[in-house]
């Protein structure tokens, strides 16, 4: 198969975040199986989601891993031109949910396998793939747990996340949370007897904004846009009908900080905020959704510098979005983001990588593999 066909097949398997993804996972252990490479299917303790691990080369040795993940977001059909999970292409252009972000990447890496399988590598290749990775990385902390016990300590991983190839030092560490308050239900004519809780989420949301605002005045890293941490609300409910005194509101929101911030800790207020209504006799909850570090590796880095070799291109400084990267490095493995497509091309209808952009990826994998060969 070439990585056209891996890529098709790929796509063909609506591994949304949160849902089962055994599928896609089965396909590409018995893919690995065929040139035989054995795959450890590494259940979550959701008990239908999987992450996967294979080596290619000595266990025992130190090399690098080819970090990636398997679930895409959701995709609704009527705003597509083409069916999302049928892979069509159009020239150069193929079609289709998670062909940027980030099946491209696995299908060049997969597509790399049997050269790599026939290399006599010194130093072995790990291919470690994730899921609900769209859910804020909630997957990948179960695999690097286990690591220790999969192989000898990595020089390095590459997460392939969209970055036109180019290598990427370092990105925004993220924190999400659900605050749910809880008061008294009554008739809208008597609010004196009720207990607002879409009115107390107000010093919540208000603290947010509040917040928010601090932070456009500093601490700044101009690597990043916004050279600032960010704070924000994203999703809030509440209310069943006009006439009736609100007894839940749940706000949902996030904090991407700059990498010498804990995104916790932007946090800290909002949470405040939210308990300070206990003492109004408000019920309050506070859930944590994601959290995940930020990146930042030095330019100085041996794997930047190989990074940069193999792909010919100066590092890029950094970007806002987040991957898996900060929790291998925070995991003690230097990391470093460098994979095909343009990340302005996810999470859209239409979405598409260029076969080009495979092609090159292929090739980056294949001059690791040499360099792999000569260690």
């Amino acid at each position: 198969m070439n990585v056209t066909d891996i890529l098709e097949k790929l796509v063909s398997f609506p591994s949304v975040v949160g849902t089962p993804n055994g599928e896609i996972a089965g396909w590409i252990s018995d893919y690995l199986s065929k040139f035989g490479i054995s795959t450890e299917i590494l259940t979550g303790p959701e008990g239908d989601r999987s992450n996967i691990f294979a080596t290619i080369g000595p266990r025992d040795t130190s090399g690098y891993i080819l970090s990636g993940h398997m679930d895409v977001v959701p995709a609704e059909a009527g705003e597509w031109t083409s069916p999302p999970f049928v892979l069509r292409r159009d020239g150069e252009r193929l079609y289709g949910r998670g062909t940027t972000d980030m099946k491209g990447y696995l299908a060049a890496v997969l597509a790399t396998v049997p050269h790599l399988s026939k290399a006599d590598l010194k130093r072995p290749i790990h291919l470690a793939f994730s899921y609900d990775e769209e859910a804020g990385c909630r997957g990948v902390p179960h695999l690097l747990a286990r690591l220790p016990d999969l192989c000898a300590t990595p020089l390095g991983a590459i997460i392939g996340e969209p970055s036109n190839m180019s290598a990427v030092l370092a990105h925004k560490g993220k924190s999400a949370a659900r605050v749910t308050i809880r008061g008294k239900a009554g008739h809208s004519s008597r609010p004196d007897l009720g207990m607002n809780a879409i009115h107390a989420m107000a010093d919540v949301l208000n603290a947010t904004i509040s917040e928010a605002g601090r932070l456009t005045q500093g601490p700044f890293q101009d690597a990043f846009a916004p050279p600032y941490s960010t704070l924000l609300a994203g999703v809030i409910s509440g209310g069943k009908a006009v006439n009736i005194v609100p007894d839940l509101a749940t706000l949902e929101l996030e904090a991407r900080a700059i990498s010498d911030v804990d995104p916790g800790s932007l946090l800290g207020p909002i949470r405040a905020a939210a308990d300070r209504l206990k003492a109004l006799g408000f019920a309050v909850e506070w859930e944590e959704l994601s959290a995940y570090p930020a990146l930042a590796l030095s330019p100085q880095s041996a794997l930047a510098q190989i990074a940069s070799e193999l792909t010919g291109h100066t590092p890029i400084d950094a970007v806002s979005y987040g991957t898996e990267a900060g929790l291998y490095q925070s995991a003690g493995i230097e990391a470093v983001i460098c994979g095909p497509g343009d990340i302005s091309r996810a999470h859209k209808p239409d979405e598409f990588i260029l076969e080009s952009e495979l092609l090159t990826c292929q090739r980056f994998v294949e001059a690791l593999g040499r360099r792999c060969a000569k260690a």
